[in-house]
């Protein structure tokens, strides 16, 4: 079955996110995000907050934070572990560039170099004003962005296959995922397709496929500070991965921060 939906991640995607990811407790972004909260401050909102990952971890330390998904069943998973754990988190259902919420925030992070999701030009820009308006006078934007290919490949097109596989501690049904991206250098545009299935005693009981294109747009460095720049953002630093240090261009994974006047 080919699952479509107007939001990323739903049926057998959103159900084994977790599993598939797999312990993230050591993830070095949980400590470079808590240090952003500590010198920004609060209310903080987590934007693409997904199934809790940060956001749950968070509010057990007492950190006043929202949640914002585009996906219902991301959303719902979330709920689901925030009961188990006796947290009652505020989470809304909306588009970055529908961003409309009843709060002003000290801190913004949208982790998981989410933002690359929103491939049209014209969404990215007005998440971007979204963003600034939900923040506090002084208040601060965080967003890592990853590099979709290496700067030393010269073809046009660059394609990746990779496995992921994880075993359902219920009844030890298999869950694979098979994915397969494209990236168009030319245009800074990744395109994937993703199969899923659960195996159960040999037999495949569920399968579905995912095909995205667009499903992320590449930023060099510079493209992600103008696009802060050009939102009203002032003091705009490039970080290196999750370090305080500043970005070189040989980083393939680079942090960008603003600030609302």
């Amino acid at each position: 079955m080919t699952k479509q939906t107007d939001y990323e991640y739903s049926g057998l995607l959103a159900t084994y996110w977790d599993l598939l990811r797999g312990d993230t407790s050591d993830w070095p972004d949980r400590r470079f995000f808590k240090t952003v909260v500590a010198e920004s401050g609060q209310p903080v909102l987590d934007v693409g907050c997904g199934t809790g990952r940060l956001l749950l971890d968070f509010m057990i330390e007492r950190v006043d934070i929202d949640g914002v998904d585009n996906s219902p069943e991301m959303l719902a998973i979330c709920g689901e572990k925030a009961q188990k754990l006796g947290l009652h988190p505020t989470l809304f259902q909306r588009a970055m560039e529908a961003l409309d919420l009843p709060r002003r925030y000290r801190t913004i992070v949208v982790p998981s170099s989410s933002f690359q999701l929103v491939t049209n030009p014209a969404n990215a820009r007005a998440a971007m004003k979204r963003f600034f308006s939900h923040l506090e006078s002084n208040g601060k934007l965080v967003m890592p962005f990853m590099l979709l290919s290496s700067r030393e490949n010269t073809e046009p097109v660059v394609t990746r296959e990779t496995v992921y596989e994880g075993v359902r501690p219920e009844d030890g049904g298999l869950v694979r995922r098979s994915s397969r991206s494209t990236y168009d250098l030319v245009n800074q545009l990744e395109h994937t397709e993703d199969d899923y299935e659960v195996i159960l005693n040999g037999e495949v009981i569920a399968s579905e496929h995912y095909s995205r294109s667009p499903a992320t747009r590449g930023y060099t460095q510079e493209q992600a500070v103008d696009s802060y720049r050009q939102a009203g953002f002032v003091d705009i630093q490039v970080t290196s991965g999750w370090t305080p240090n500043s970005a070189t261009h040989a980083d393939t994974l680079f942090c960008v921060s603003g600030t609302r006047p």
